[in-house]
Protein backbone atom coordinates (compact mmCIF):
# COMPACT_ATOMS: atom_id res chain seq x y z
CA UNK A 1 0.00 0.00 0.00
CA UNK A 2 2.76 2.10 0.86
CA UNK A 3 4.33 1.63 -2.56
CA UNK A 4 1.06 2.26 -3.95
CA UNK A 5 0.98 6.02 -2.43
CA UNK A 6 4.76 6.55 -3.44
CA UNK A 7 3.34 5.31 -6.82
CA UNK A 8 0.33 8.00 -6.77
CA UNK A 9 2.77 10.86 -5.86
CA UNK A 10 5.53 10.37 -9.02
CA UNK A 11 2.71 10.35 -11.15
CA UNK A 12 2.21 14.35 -12.53
CA UNK A 13 -1.81 14.24 -12.97
CA UNK A 14 -2.82 12.95 -9.92
CA UNK A 15 0.49 14.35 -8.17
CA UNK A 16 -1.08 17.27 -9.02
CA UNK A 17 -4.86 16.77 -8.37
CA UNK A 18 -3.76 15.19 -4.42
CA UNK A 19 -1.72 18.68 -3.72
CA UNK A 20 -4.77 20.54 -5.15
CA UNK A 21 -7.20 18.85 -2.60
CA UNK A 22 -4.80 19.25 0.32
CA UNK A 23 -4.32 23.20 -0.56
CA UNK A 24 -8.47 23.26 -0.57
CA UNK A 25 -8.48 21.45 2.53
CA UNK A 26 -6.18 23.85 4.36
CA UNK A 27 -7.96 26.56 3.12
CA UNK A 28 -11.52 24.95 4.15
CA UNK A 29 -9.90 23.95 8.04
CA UNK A 30 -8.58 27.88 8.21
CA UNK A 31 -11.87 29.31 7.32
CA UNK A 32 -13.23 27.13 10.31
CA UNK A 33 -11.18 29.02 12.42
CA UNK A 34 -11.21 32.28 11.58
CA UNK A 35 -14.00 34.31 14.12
CA UNK A 36 -17.20 36.20 12.14
CA UNK A 37 -17.01 39.78 12.42
CA UNK A 38 -18.02 41.59 15.80
CA UNK A 39 -17.40 38.12 18.18
CA UNK A 40 -16.01 38.37 21.76
CA UNK A 41 -13.41 35.60 21.48
CA UNK A 42 -12.13 35.58 24.45
CA UNK A 43 -15.86 35.59 26.03
CA UNK A 44 -16.40 32.57 23.32
CA UNK A 45 -13.79 30.29 24.50
CA UNK A 46 -14.61 30.40 28.31
CA UNK A 47 -18.30 29.47 27.69
CA UNK A 48 -17.56 27.02 25.56
CA UNK A 49 -14.80 25.57 27.99
CA UNK A 50 -17.88 25.46 30.64
CA UNK A 51 -20.26 23.83 28.42
CA UNK A 52 -17.93 21.39 27.63
CA UNK A 53 -17.81 20.47 31.44
CA UNK A 54 -21.32 20.86 32.05
CA UNK A 55 -22.22 19.06 28.81
CA UNK A 56 -24.96 21.89 27.22
CA UNK A 57 -23.29 21.70 23.97
CA UNK A 58 -24.25 18.47 23.01
CA UNK A 59 -27.89 20.21 21.85
CA UNK A 60 -25.86 20.94 18.84
CA UNK A 61 -23.42 18.18 18.28
CA UNK A 62 -24.98 16.90 15.19
CA UNK A 63 -23.89 20.63 13.28
CA UNK A 64 -20.84 20.73 15.37
CA UNK A 65 -20.17 17.18 14.08
CA UNK A 66 -19.74 19.03 9.98
CA UNK A 67 -18.59 21.97 11.15
CA UNK A 68 -15.37 20.69 12.24
CA UNK A 69 -15.81 22.57 15.70
CA UNK A 70 -16.66 25.86 13.99
CA UNK A 71 -20.43 26.23 15.14
CA UNK A 72 -19.50 26.87 18.87
CA UNK A 73 -16.46 29.39 17.83
CA UNK A 74 -18.94 31.54 15.89
CA UNK A 75 -16.51 31.09 12.95
CA UNK A 76 -16.99 32.53 9.17
CA UNK A 77 -17.20 28.77 8.14
CA UNK A 78 -19.31 28.08 11.64
CA UNK A 79 -22.47 26.01 9.29
CA UNK A 80 -19.79 23.58 8.05
CA UNK A 81 -21.44 21.26 5.19
CA UNK A 82 -24.41 20.49 7.29
CA UNK A 83 -27.02 23.31 5.09
CA UNK A 84 -25.68 21.47 1.59
CA UNK A 85 -26.09 17.75 3.32
CA UNK A 86 -29.88 19.28 4.52
CA UNK A 87 -30.70 20.48 1.04
CA UNK A 88 -29.02 17.32 -0.85
CA UNK A 89 -31.60 14.97 1.42
CA UNK A 90 -34.54 17.71 1.47
CA UNK A 91 -34.24 17.37 -3.11
CA UNK A 92 -33.97 13.80 -2.77
CA UNK A 93 -36.73 13.11 -0.86
CA UNK A 94 -38.64 15.47 -2.95
CA UNK A 95 -38.04 14.05 -6.10
CA UNK A 96 -40.23 11.04 -5.20
CA UNK A 97 -43.85 13.55 -4.71
CA UNK A 98 -42.96 15.88 -7.42
CA UNK A 99 -43.11 15.07 -10.87
CA UNK A 100 -41.30 17.80 -12.19
CA UNK A 101 -38.15 16.63 -10.38
CA UNK A 102 -38.61 12.51 -10.85
CA UNK A 103 -38.52 14.07 -14.41
CA UNK A 104 -35.51 16.02 -14.40
CA UNK A 105 -34.22 12.50 -12.79
CA UNK A 106 -34.43 10.26 -15.69
CA UNK A 107 -33.31 13.22 -17.82
CA UNK A 108 -29.45 12.56 -17.57
CA UNK A 109 -26.71 15.13 -17.13
CA UNK A 110 -28.68 18.14 -17.70
CA UNK A 111 -31.47 16.91 -15.41
CA UNK A 112 -28.92 16.21 -12.90
CA UNK A 113 -26.98 19.97 -13.25
CA UNK A 114 -30.63 21.64 -12.63
CA UNK A 115 -31.13 19.31 -9.96
CA UNK A 116 -27.76 20.65 -8.72
CA UNK A 117 -28.76 23.58 -9.02
CA UNK A 118 -31.81 23.72 -6.80
CA UNK A 119 -29.95 21.89 -4.78
CA UNK A 120 -27.49 25.45 -4.24
CA UNK A 121 -30.26 27.66 -4.02
CA UNK A 122 -31.86 25.59 -1.06
CA UNK A 123 -28.17 25.31 0.65
CA UNK A 124 -28.55 29.33 0.34
CA UNK A 125 -31.54 29.51 1.80
CA UNK A 126 -31.10 27.27 5.03
CA UNK A 127 -27.66 28.66 5.45
CA UNK A 128 -29.56 31.80 6.00
CA UNK A 129 -32.01 30.42 8.37
CA UNK A 130 -29.82 28.63 10.30
CA UNK A 131 -26.84 31.29 10.43
CA UNK A 132 -29.98 33.75 12.01
CA UNK A 133 -31.11 31.24 14.65
CA UNK A 134 -27.38 30.64 15.81
CA UNK A 135 -26.38 34.50 15.47
CA UNK A 136 -30.04 35.34 17.56
CA UNK A 137 -29.24 32.62 20.30
CA UNK A 138 -25.75 34.29 21.12
CA UNK A 139 -27.03 37.72 21.02
CA UNK A 140 -29.24 36.94 23.28
CA UNK A 141 -27.26 34.48 25.35
CA UNK A 142 -28.49 31.26 24.66
CA UNK A 143 -26.13 29.72 22.34
CA UNK A 144 -24.24 28.18 25.69
CA UNK A 145 -27.06 28.06 28.62
CA UNK A 146 -25.86 28.99 31.80
CA UNK A 147 -23.18 31.03 30.70
CA UNK A 148 -23.66 35.00 31.46
CA UNK A 149 -21.18 36.97 29.06
CA UNK A 150 -21.45 38.84 26.16
CA UNK A 151 -20.65 37.03 23.20
CA UNK A 152 -20.63 39.68 20.37
CA UNK A 153 -19.76 43.33 20.57
CA UNK A 154 -22.27 44.99 19.29
CA UNK A 155 -25.90 44.16 19.51
CA UNK A 156 -26.94 46.29 17.00
CA UNK A 157 -28.97 45.67 13.64
CA UNK A 158 -25.93 45.84 11.08
CA UNK A 159 -23.46 44.12 13.12
CA UNK A 160 -26.19 41.11 13.19
CA UNK A 161 -26.78 41.17 9.97
CA UNK A 162 -22.48 41.33 8.83
CA UNK A 163 -22.79 38.10 11.28
CA UNK A 164 -25.54 36.57 8.98
CA UNK A 165 -24.29 37.45 6.00
CA UNK A 166 -20.73 36.45 6.42
CA UNK A 167 -21.86 32.62 7.92
CA UNK A 168 -23.95 32.58 4.97
CA UNK A 169 -21.21 33.42 1.82
CA UNK A 170 -18.86 31.00 4.34
CA UNK A 171 -21.53 28.36 3.17
CA UNK A 172 -21.12 29.70 -0.59
CA UNK A 173 -17.58 29.18 -0.13
CA UNK A 174 -17.50 25.96 0.85
CA UNK A 175 -19.87 24.60 -1.65
CA UNK A 176 -17.66 26.13 -4.74
CA UNK A 177 -14.67 24.71 -2.33
CA UNK A 178 -16.01 21.31 -2.85
CA UNK A 179 -17.21 21.43 -6.54
CA UNK A 180 -13.50 22.88 -7.18
CA UNK A 181 -12.46 19.14 -5.13
CA UNK A 182 -14.70 17.20 -7.18
CA UNK A 183 -13.55 18.90 -10.94
CA UNK A 184 -9.90 19.40 -10.52
CA UNK A 185 -8.86 17.42 -7.43
CA UNK A 186 -9.34 13.70 -5.77
CA UNK A 187 -12.69 12.21 -4.68
CA UNK A 188 -16.16 14.27 -4.59
CA UNK A 189 -15.32 17.39 -3.03
CA UNK A 190 -18.36 17.22 -0.55
CA UNK A 191 -17.45 14.13 0.66
CA UNK A 192 -14.10 14.79 0.84
CA UNK A 193 -14.42 18.04 3.38
CA UNK A 194 -17.01 16.43 5.22
CA UNK A 195 -14.42 13.67 6.25
CA UNK A 196 -11.82 16.24 7.00
CA UNK A 197 -14.33 18.14 9.22
CA UNK A 198 -15.08 15.19 11.34
CA UNK A 199 -11.56 13.45 11.16
CA UNK A 200 -10.62 17.21 13.05
CA UNK A 201 -12.17 16.58 16.15
CA UNK A 202 -10.55 12.81 16.54
CA UNK A 203 -7.13 14.16 17.97
CA UNK A 204 -9.23 16.19 20.73
CA UNK A 205 -12.03 13.45 21.28
CA UNK A 206 -8.94 11.16 21.72
CA UNK A 207 -6.68 13.66 24.32
CA UNK A 208 -9.98 14.33 26.04
CA UNK A 209 -10.64 10.15 27.11
CA UNK A 210 -6.90 9.98 28.35
CA UNK A 211 -7.50 12.95 30.06
CA UNK A 212 -11.01 11.57 31.32
CA UNK A 213 -9.05 9.76 34.06
CA UNK A 214 -5.72 10.12 36.07
CA UNK A 215 -2.39 8.44 35.93
CA UNK A 216 -2.22 5.46 34.45
CA UNK A 217 -5.95 4.58 34.23
CA UNK A 218 -6.24 7.62 32.09
CA UNK A 219 -3.45 6.12 29.91
CA UNK A 220 -5.14 2.35 30.22
CA UNK A 221 -8.65 3.95 28.65
CA UNK A 222 -7.19 5.42 26.02
CA UNK A 223 -5.04 2.24 24.39
CA UNK A 224 -8.89 0.50 24.91
CA UNK A 225 -10.37 3.37 22.97
CA UNK A 226 -7.86 3.14 19.88
CA UNK A 227 -8.17 -1.13 20.47
CA UNK A 228 -12.51 -0.69 20.19
CA UNK A 229 -12.20 2.09 17.47
CA UNK A 230 -9.69 -0.50 15.39
CA UNK A 231 -12.17 -3.52 16.11
CA UNK A 232 -15.12 -0.87 15.13
CA UNK A 233 -13.83 0.27 11.90
CA UNK A 234 -12.42 -3.14 10.34
CA UNK A 235 -16.22 -4.22 11.21
CA UNK A 236 -17.92 -1.19 9.67
CA UNK A 237 -15.54 -1.67 6.07
CA UNK A 238 -16.43 -5.15 6.34
CA UNK A 239 -20.22 -4.57 6.32
CA UNK A 240 -20.27 -1.21 3.84
CA UNK A 241 -18.37 -3.47 1.49
CA UNK A 242 -21.05 -6.61 1.74
CA UNK A 243 -23.20 -7.02 -1.13
CA UNK A 244 -25.65 -9.62 -2.76
CA UNK A 245 -25.32 -9.67 -6.42
CA UNK A 246 -28.10 -10.88 -8.64
CA UNK A 247 -27.39 -11.74 -11.81
CA UNK A 248 -28.63 -10.32 -14.93
CA UNK A 249 -28.90 -12.46 -18.28
CA UNK A 250 -29.50 -9.96 -21.34
CA UNK A 251 -31.30 -11.99 -24.51
CA UNK A 252 -29.62 -11.35 -27.56
CA UNK A 253 -31.21 -9.12 -30.23
CA UNK A 254 -31.39 -8.17 -33.72
CA UNK A 255 -31.03 -4.32 -34.31
CA UNK A 256 -30.30 -3.72 -37.89
CA UNK A 257 -28.16 -6.09 -39.34
CA UNK A 258 -25.84 -6.60 -36.15
CA UNK A 259 -26.68 -8.93 -33.34
CA UNK A 260 -25.94 -7.64 -30.05
CA UNK A 261 -27.07 -8.51 -25.96
CA UNK A 262 -26.28 -11.82 -25.08
CA UNK A 263 -24.49 -10.50 -22.07
CA UNK A 264 -24.31 -11.42 -18.39
CA UNK A 265 -24.30 -8.75 -15.33
CA UNK A 266 -25.32 -8.21 -12.16
CA UNK A 267 -27.30 -6.11 -9.69
CA UNK A 268 -25.37 -4.82 -6.86
CA UNK A 269 -27.57 -4.76 -3.48
CA UNK A 270 -25.61 -3.70 -0.55
CA UNK A 271 -26.16 -4.49 2.77
CA UNK A 272 -26.17 -1.43 4.40
CA UNK A 273 -28.09 0.26 0.80
CA UNK A 274 -28.98 3.35 2.87
CA UNK A 275 -25.73 4.59 4.04
CA UNK A 276 -25.60 7.28 6.84
CA UNK A 277 -28.66 9.01 6.34
CA UNK A 278 -31.07 7.34 8.96
CA UNK A 279 -28.68 7.65 11.59
CA UNK A 280 -28.94 12.01 10.27
CA UNK A 281 -32.59 11.66 9.94
CA UNK A 282 -33.03 9.80 13.57
CA UNK A 283 -30.33 12.27 15.29
CA UNK A 284 -32.70 15.32 13.73
CA UNK A 285 -35.45 14.00 14.54
CA UNK A 286 -34.36 13.44 18.35
CA UNK A 287 -33.67 16.90 18.72
CA UNK A 288 -36.29 18.39 18.36
CA UNK A 289 -38.09 17.31 21.33
CA UNK A 290 -34.80 19.17 23.22
CA UNK A 291 -35.62 22.18 21.39
CA UNK A 292 -38.45 22.62 23.37
CA UNK A 293 -37.58 21.76 25.97
CA UNK A 294 -34.89 24.17 26.13
CA UNK A 295 -36.84 27.03 25.08
CA UNK A 296 -40.09 25.82 26.94
CA UNK A 297 -38.61 25.31 30.37
CA UNK A 298 -41.54 27.03 32.18
CA UNK A 299 -41.24 28.84 35.64
CA UNK A 300 -39.44 27.59 38.75
CA UNK A 301 -42.85 27.83 40.35
CA UNK A 302 -44.72 26.46 37.19
CA UNK A 303 -42.33 23.77 35.14
CA UNK A 304 -43.65 22.92 32.07
CA UNK A 305 -44.50 19.09 32.80
CA UNK A 306 -43.89 18.01 28.62
CA UNK A 307 -40.19 19.42 29.20
CA UNK A 308 -39.40 18.00 32.33
CA UNK A 309 -40.39 14.85 30.90
CA UNK A 310 -38.44 15.20 28.38
CA UNK A 311 -35.22 16.26 30.27
CA UNK A 312 -36.07 13.56 32.64
CA UNK A 313 -36.12 10.46 29.95
CA UNK A 314 -35.10 11.66 26.61
CA UNK A 315 -31.95 13.37 27.56
CA UNK A 316 -29.00 11.65 25.44
CA UNK A 317 -27.54 8.81 27.52
CA UNK A 318 -31.11 7.68 29.19
CA UNK A 319 -32.47 4.11 28.21
CA UNK A 320 -35.49 5.63 26.37
CA UNK A 321 -33.44 7.87 24.40
CA UNK A 322 -31.38 5.22 23.42
CA UNK A 323 -34.01 2.64 22.70
CA UNK A 324 -36.14 5.42 21.11
CA UNK A 325 -33.00 5.96 18.72
CA UNK A 326 -32.36 2.39 17.94
CA UNK A 327 -35.92 2.27 16.59
CA UNK A 328 -35.61 5.05 14.35
CA UNK A 329 -32.56 4.12 12.72
CA UNK A 330 -34.33 1.12 11.90
CA UNK A 331 -37.19 3.15 10.48
CA UNK A 332 -35.74 5.49 8.23
CA UNK A 333 -33.37 2.58 6.93
CA UNK A 334 -36.51 0.99 5.80
CA UNK A 335 -38.09 3.91 4.76
CA UNK A 336 -35.00 5.50 2.49
CA UNK A 337 -34.00 2.44 0.84
CA UNK A 338 -37.97 1.93 -0.18
CA UNK A 339 -37.63 5.59 -1.90
CA UNK A 340 -33.90 5.05 -3.33
CA UNK A 341 -34.70 1.66 -4.48
CA UNK A 342 -37.78 0.91 -6.47
CA UNK A 343 -38.36 -2.70 -7.90
CA UNK A 344 -40.97 -1.90 -10.29
CA UNK A 345 -38.52 0.77 -12.01
CA UNK A 346 -35.59 -1.74 -11.89
CA UNK A 347 -37.97 -4.59 -13.37
CA UNK A 348 -39.21 -2.46 -16.12
CA UNK A 349 -35.95 -1.36 -17.11
CA UNK A 350 -34.84 -4.85 -17.41
CA UNK A 351 -37.74 -5.95 -19.07
CA UNK A 352 -37.43 -3.10 -21.81
CA UNK A 353 -33.69 -3.87 -22.62
CA UNK A 354 -34.57 -7.66 -22.77
CA UNK A 355 -32.71 -8.62 -19.37
CA UNK A 356 -34.01 -11.21 -16.63
CA UNK A 357 -32.73 -13.55 -13.58
CA UNK A 358 -32.08 -16.71 -14.63
CA UNK A 359 -34.95 -18.71 -13.21
CA UNK A 360 -37.30 -15.86 -12.57
CA UNK A 361 -40.59 -14.16 -14.68
CA UNK A 362 -39.65 -10.50 -16.24
CA UNK A 363 -42.55 -8.64 -14.69
CA UNK A 364 -44.34 -9.19 -11.19
CA UNK A 365 -42.04 -11.97 -10.70
CA UNK A 366 -39.15 -10.45 -11.16
CA UNK A 367 -40.25 -7.25 -9.00
CA UNK A 368 -41.53 -9.37 -6.18
CA UNK A 369 -37.89 -11.14 -6.02
CA UNK A 370 -36.23 -8.06 -5.68
CA UNK A 371 -38.58 -6.60 -3.26
CA UNK A 372 -38.26 -9.72 -0.80
CA UNK A 373 -34.33 -9.54 -1.61
CA UNK A 374 -34.18 -5.74 -0.47
CA UNK A 375 -36.11 -6.45 2.60
CA UNK A 376 -34.01 -9.61 3.63
CA UNK A 377 -31.02 -7.07 3.23
CA UNK A 378 -32.50 -4.37 4.89
CA UNK A 379 -32.72 -6.16 8.03
CA UNK A 380 -29.33 -6.57 8.79
CA UNK A 381 -28.08 -3.52 7.62
CA UNK A 382 -30.63 -1.66 9.63
CA UNK A 383 -29.08 -3.57 12.80
CA UNK A 384 -25.96 -3.24 11.81
CA UNK A 385 -26.28 0.92 11.59
CA UNK A 386 -28.18 0.56 15.07
CA UNK A 387 -25.89 -1.04 16.90
CA UNK A 388 -23.31 1.29 14.91
CA UNK A 389 -25.38 4.09 16.45
CA UNK A 390 -25.49 2.89 19.78
CA UNK A 391 -21.85 2.40 20.39
CA UNK A 392 -21.28 6.00 22.26
CA UNK A 393 -23.97 4.98 24.44
CA UNK A 394 -22.04 1.65 24.92
CA UNK A 395 -18.60 3.84 25.59
CA UNK A 396 -20.72 5.67 27.98
CA UNK A 397 -21.61 2.72 30.32
CA UNK A 398 -18.27 1.51 30.05
CA UNK A 399 -15.71 4.42 30.15
CA UNK A 400 -18.12 7.47 30.76
CA UNK A 401 -16.84 9.10 27.58
CA UNK A 402 -19.82 9.37 25.50
CA UNK A 403 -19.78 12.89 23.99
CA UNK A 404 -15.87 12.52 23.45
CA UNK A 405 -16.21 8.84 22.17
CA UNK A 406 -15.26 9.41 18.29
CA UNK A 407 -15.46 5.78 16.82
CA UNK A 408 -19.37 5.14 16.75
CA UNK A 409 -22.42 6.75 15.16
CA UNK A 410 -22.30 9.01 12.50
CA UNK A 411 -18.64 9.72 12.66
CA UNK A 412 -17.26 6.53 11.80
CA UNK A 413 -20.13 5.55 9.20
CA UNK A 414 -18.88 8.67 7.06
CA UNK A 415 -15.27 8.03 7.70
CA UNK A 416 -15.00 4.48 6.56
CA UNK A 417 -17.21 5.09 3.87
CA UNK A 418 -15.63 8.21 2.39
CA UNK A 419 -12.32 7.10 2.79
CA UNK A 420 -12.95 3.63 0.85
CA UNK A 421 -14.49 5.66 -1.95
CA UNK A 422 -11.65 7.94 -2.47
CA UNK A 423 -9.09 5.27 -2.11
CA UNK A 424 -11.16 3.34 -4.68
CA UNK A 425 -10.69 6.47 -7.14
CA UNK A 426 -7.24 7.01 -6.58
CA UNK A 427 -7.08 3.02 -7.55
CA UNK A 428 -8.54 3.33 -10.56
CA UNK A 429 -6.86 6.18 -12.16
CA UNK A 430 -3.52 4.44 -10.84
CA UNK A 431 -5.04 1.22 -12.85
CA UNK A 432 -5.18 3.06 -15.89
CA UNK A 433 -1.64 3.65 -15.43
CA UNK A 434 -0.56 0.03 -15.18
CA UNK A 435 0.06 0.35 -11.56
CA UNK A 436 -1.52 -2.10 -9.06
CA UNK A 437 -3.33 0.01 -7.05
CA UNK A 438 -3.97 0.21 -3.26
CA UNK A 439 -5.38 -3.40 -3.17
CA UNK A 440 -4.24 -6.12 -4.99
Amino acid sequence: MLSAFGNALRTPDLRKKILFTLMILAVFRLGSVIPSPNVNVVAVNECRASAAAGDSAGLYSMIQLFSGGALLQLAIFALGIMPYITASIILQLLTVVIPRLETLKKDGASGTAKITQYTRYLTIVLAVLNSTAFVTLAVNGQLFPGCNQDLVYDKGLFPIITMILTMTAGTGVIMWLGELITDRGVGNGMSVMIFTQIAAQFPASLWAIKESREGAQGWLIFAATIAVGLAVMAAVVFMEQAQRRIPVQYAKRMVGRKLIGGSTTYIPIKVNQAGVIPVIFASSILYLPMLYAQFQPGTADAPNQVSLWISTYMANGSWVYNLVFFLLVIFFAYFYVSITFDPVEVSDNMKKYGGFIPGIRAGGPTERYLAFVLSRLTAPGSLYLGIVALIPAVAFALFGTQNDFPFGGTSILIIVGVGLDTVKQIQSQLQQRNYEGFLR
